[in-house]
């Protein structure tokens, strides 16, 4: 088997990729959409930040899989769209209350960061390491700052 390298990647670790595309995509729409629906400024500021992110970090990735000649995701999941629609019907449902959009927001999160989870485990030693490595702090940290909002929000 030849040594794994960015330009010769292995099929296994080119779904995984394939994987977190979808995800940083599925995440990009999610936060786009509810930054343009937001009037709370600092929520939706936050929220297009991450939506730019999860953009490039989506096409860092593309970028690795067309190297090896491969056709990279363009869209996100199925699940993805569903946790959209239920994000838009809470919001309406709670009158745009800034917690529950920050707690479905992390709900989002904890899937995005457990699929890097999943893939940096399932891909340890790989080419890609570093590169995943890093996009995982990110997602972490954005994560966090979310979480952390969410908090800050509870009894306001």
């Amino acid at each position: 088997m030849p040594l794994e390298t960015k330009t010769n990647l292995n099929e296994t670790t080119i779904a995984k990729l394939q994987k977190l595309i979808r995800a940083n995509i599925d995440s990009y729409d999610g936060f786009r959409e509810a930054a343009d629906e937001l009037k709370d400024k600092e929520i939706a500021t936050l929220f297009t930040e991450l939506s730019d992110q999860r953009s490039a970090m989506a096409s860092k990735l593309q970028k690795y899989i067309e190297l090896n000649d491969e056709d990279a995701e363009e869209d996100g999941s199925v699940a993805a769209a569903t946790h959209r629609i239920w994000m838009n019907i809470r919001s309406k449902l709670s009158g745009g209350d800034a917690y529950a959009i920050l707690a479905e927001a992390e709900r989002g999160e904890d899937h995005i960061k457990a699929a890097y989870e999943e893939v940096l485990e399932e891909t340890a030693g790989s080419a890609m390491n570093d590169v995943l490595s890093d996009q995982y702090r990110a997602v972490k940290a954005g994560h966090d700052k979310v979480r952390d909002l969410r908090d800050s929000r509870k009894n306001a």
